[in-house]
């Protein structure tokens, strides 16, 4: 299993949706970091306390993008990706930005 830390691995400022709102935003995490493994059926964990914060936009474009990008359903994303946080709502929140983007394809 592959173990991702954002605040170590990509940034402890991470900001915006799209990447033409810069190398922090949600949809560069998630092509940068879980598309390829998620794609080949590895199963990734990603711990995300050491940041200072995190926006709604890149929550919902770095997890719920996947089930967008890699034409998904939630419960298949939901089974390879661990989500580990000291914040339980964090892991909540994006655990519904997954599903409502299969409920919205």
């Amino acid at each position: 299993m592959r173990a991702i830390n954002v605040a170590r691995d990509f940034t402890r400022f991470p900001a915006g949706r799209y990447a033409r709102n810069g190398d922090t935003s949600g949809e560069a995490f998630r092509s940068r970091f879980l598309e390829e493994p998620l794609r080949h059926g590895e199963a990734i964990t990603v711990e995300l306390d050491g940041t200072i914060g995190y926006g709604s936009s890149f929550l919902e474009e770095a997890f719920g993008g996947l089930v967008r990008s890699l034409n998904s359903q939630p419960d298949d994303v939901l089974k390879l990706l661990h989500i580990e946080s000291s914040d339980q709502s964090l892991v909540d929140e994006i655990t519904q930005y997954i599903k409502d983007a299969g409920a919205a394809s």
